[in-house]
């Protein structure tokens, strides 16, 4: 397997000295010495007892996610595997249930206002937010851990000066990092075979902007859908039993809307529409660059020859057909200014508007790592 088909979780359960059982390459000779300590201290344990011991003994550890029950935390990460494509994931997930809140693929997941109309469109969807979110310590969650202490504090007055967001330090965001594992196992092997047969065939250029403004039109909306159903199902299905986990055992979005059928609770925090669109005035720019597809000349454009092609229907079996297809057509077509305009196109340099509004937030320190420090320096200033 290369390093780039590797999950991020595994990468992680490596780096912390986690390895499987044949990856430790024990032997016999290896273990005589503890096994026999042991068993002179423990001379009537089982096979099981044995392995506790030699588990709890030595140094080795579980590490544990904690979810007291349901909307307790909603925790959200993103993902850049198809980086390379200029295709970048992020999602939201409630813990307890499992439930994957959304699974979105755009241009950008290092934008805050893009980040936290995820947020926002959930929690308008539910009618309601958890008790506090969580995310890994970068400034594309500024957004998410700014509205959702106000909106706390909106609902209730004393929790004035305390921030509802949990910063998670380096490796230790779990349950999303588990959500992407199983993407890359069920969902993307099919998809980005998909996406490498186009670059192999020289039919997409991540460094050509003309191919990359089609490619996003083409293909964002059409991956969005497919993500949407892997959501769908993956919400809807019984996950498997495990003995390891204890959390109620049954279809994720059934988990999350009834609770209280699994003797659990629902920690959910309600929240009015006037307050989301409040919250939504106050760090969203809707006109930001970063909400659009494409630049929107040019979005009218494609479009005219999206027309002109007849507007057949995107599948996997004909994308590739249609892209190359209608970026001929815009190559033939009389208007030469908007691909013109596409070689000094700063679509990518604009900056993020700083979400310098109430309240205002502490942060402590996320990590003693020297890697992290200038990054949490960066997101203490916007707070």
């Amino acid at each position: 397997m290369t390093r780039g088909s590797r999950t991020k979780f595994r990468e992680i359960r490596k780096s912390l000295g986690l390895f499987r059982t044949r990856e430790q390459a024990h032997t016999v000779e290896g273990i005589r010495g503890i096994m026999t300590k042991l068993r002179s201290t423990y001379p009537q344990a089982g096979v099981r007892e044995m392995i506790s011991h030699l588990f709890h003994s030595y140094g080795m550890q579980c590490r544990r996610f904690w979810a007291a029950s349901v909307n307790d935390i909603w925790a959200v990460d993103q993902h850049d595997k198809w980086q390379r494509f200029g295709l970048r994931l992020h999602t939201g997930i409630e813990p307890f249930s499992g439930r994957i809140l959304w699974m979105k693929v755009w241009h950008s997941n290092r934008n805050s206002q893009l980040i936290l109309l995820y947020y926002l469109a959930c929690a308008q969807e539910f009618g309601f937010i958890p008790m506090i979110t969580q995310s890994d310590p970068s400034t594309e969650n500024i957004g998410i851990a700014n509205a959702q202490t106000l909106l706390c504090q909106m609902h209730d007055p004393t929790l004035e000066g305390f921030v509802q967001h949990r910063w998670m330090r380096t490796k230790k965001n779990i349950m999303p990092e588990i959500a992407w594992s199983q993407l890359r196992r069920r969902f993307t092997p099919g998809f980005e075979a998909l996406l490498e047969e186009g670059v192999d065939a020289g039919w997409y250029d991540s460094d050509n902007t003309l191919q990359i403004m089609v490619f996003r039109w083409l293909f964002i909306p059409w991956l969005q859908q497919e993500l949407d159903s892997y959501q769908q199902r993956v919400n809807n299905t019984w996950k498997r039993r495990d003995k390891k986990k204890i959390l109620p055992h049954g279809v994720p979005e059934l988990i999350h809307r009834c609770a209280e059928d699994y003797a659990a609770l629902d920690f959910k925090v309600m929240v009015s529409c006037e307050a989301l669109d409040h919250v939504r005035r106050l760090y969203i720019n809707d006109n930001h660059p970063v909400f659009d597809l494409v630049p929107p000349s040019l979005d009218y454009f494609i479009s005219q020859c999206y027309d002109e092609l007849g507007r057949p229907v995107v599948e996997r079996d004909s994308i590739w057909y249609i892209y190359c297809t209608l970026l001929d057509l815009m190559k033939l077509c009389e208007e030469e200014e908007h691909v013109a305009a596409l070689d000094v196109l700063e679509y990518e340099g604009i900056s993020d508007i700083a979400l310098d509004a109430v309240p205002e937030l502490w942060v402590d320190a996320f990590s003693s790592d020297e890697d992290e420090k200038d990054e949490m320096d960066e997101v203490e200033s916007n707070l």
